[in-house]
């Protein structure tokens, strides 16, 4: 996966904006969720604009995604903004190096749906979570698109992209409800590609 989203980085912010009313307000709804001073990881953050939100409130935050591309876009990002409390790092969201528990605040947006086995990567997410934190896991519903979406959908997969997944609200809160890991809240962001934003508070 890492090798088509190296290629298309350059290009991805100018992409999201397709979709940008639902994408700033589902990293500004996620930056609420994060509890103040945390420690916070984001995993398959793309280009960071999930970290970056996130970083206004947290104590720290590491920006991590499989491509270097992507993370080379998110320091950018970072320097412009002047964000001094964030940190990068090349991490796969399924087989994570942190230890259990290291992480007050875990995000990963708009991934899940991209992989085979999403509950996967939502274990891994879970063990690195620390007791009494929160794992904030914003989704597109592709299940939801309109007709319009579905045709710049069909580009993207000429260029190599496919998701495996096209979740509504109802899919993707059973998804993890399946896993049994915690009470499952989902909120929806209505728009042109709609985002589920799911959150599981791990007991302390």
């Amino acid at each position: 996966m890492s090798t088509f989203w190296d290629r298309v980085a350059w290009l991805y912010d100018l992409v999201e904006r397709s979709n940008r009313a639902v994408n700033t307000a589902a990293a500004a709804r996620t930056a609420q969720l994060v509890p103040a001073g945390a420690r916070v990881l984001d995993c398959a953050a793309g280009t960071g604009e999930f970290s970056l939100a996130a970083a206004k409130r947290a104590g720290t935050v590491l920006c991590t995604d499989q491509s270097q591309a992507m993370l080379k876009q998110a320091r950018k990002k970072a320097k412009k903004r002047g964000l001094t409390n964030i940190t990068f790092s090349r991490r796969d969201v399924t087989a994570l190096s942190d230890p259990d528990g290291s992480f007050d605040a875990v995000i990963a947006a708009n991934v899940l749906h991209l992989l085979p086995q999403p509950e996967a990567a939502v274990r891994e997410l879970w063990r690195v979570t620390a007791p009494g934190g929160r794992l904030i896991l914003p989704t597109y519903l592709q299940g939801k698109v309109g007709t319009a979406y579905g045709t710049m959908i069909k580009i993207y997969q000429g260029v190599g992209f496919h998701y495996e997944h096209a979740f509504t609200p109802e899919t993707y809160r059973m998804l993890l409800e399946r896993l049994r890991l915690a009470p499952v809240a989902v909120e929806v962001i209505s728009g042109r590609v709609p985002e589920g934003i799911a959150v599981l508070e791990k007991p302390t």
